[in-house]
């Protein structure tokens, strides 16, 4: 039976397991990956244990869909034999998994984890959640709306003034990553247009002198 492909996988490593230079070493491999802070406050069920071991939470992100055992060995051959004893396939969403990196999903703030700063989290190899979020089809409509909203209230001419625009207030307004807006607005580039080009003409009958 051939074996489970994917393309985001997850795994833990140990400061005791890994070298000094492990998170170069890790660079080295030009795939995209995630690293969570240490991992040194979380709570022990075992008696007579506080804390768990301090640990680290990577999400590896595969240019082409591999196997778990694929991925173990890239790490453990460049990390050391013992560096890594299980990797996983994301079972959840990606946006799960990330906010996983610093206990910040609903799982573990249901379980009372301990929160771990965001600031800490290491992108390697243009790691970016923004690319790996798969977006439902009321949350398109949504962002599709509000960058129709914004084209119309601001009077944007062109594509590059709504991206300098989302650069600069878009999170104010609610406006994900621009990434994310381009899949939202695929097979609504027409209809754009349109709003641009009436845009457009507006500003030249506005500029006529009365």
């Amino acid at each position: 039976m051939a074996k489970e492909k994917a393309r985001f996988f997850t795994f833990l490593l140990y400061p005791d397991s890994v070298p000094e230079d492990w998170i170069s070493k890790l660079e080295l491999l030009d795939v995209p990956i995630a690293i969570s802070p240490l991992h040194d406050s979380d709570k022990s069920s075992v008696e007579g244990q506080e804390y768990k071991k301090a640990h680290w939470h990577i999400i590896y992100v595969a240019k082409n869909p591999v196997t778990t055992d694929s991925v173990r060995v890239k790490i453990k051959r460049l990390l050391g034999s013992d560096s890594v004893s299980s990797v996983q396939v994301v079972s959840t969403s990606m946006e799960n998994m990330y906010l996983y990196l610093t206990h910040e999903s609903k799982d573990a703030i249901a379980k009372n984890k301990h929160i771990y700063n965001k600031q800490d989290i290491i992108h390697l190899n243009n790691f970016d959640i923004d690319r790996y979020i798969v977006l439902d089809v009321e949350e398109k409509e949504r962002v599709a709306k509000l960058v129709f909203w914004a084209t119309r209230e601001y009077q944007f001419k062109n594509i590059m003034d709504l991206y300098d625009y989302v650069r600069r207030y878009g999170s104010v307004h609610g406006f994900p990553d621009i990434s994310v807006i381009d899949e939202c607005l695929a097979g609504k580039v027409s209809l754009l247009k349109l709003y641009f080009d009436a845009n457009y003409q507006r500003s030249k009958y506005d500029d006529q002198p009365k």
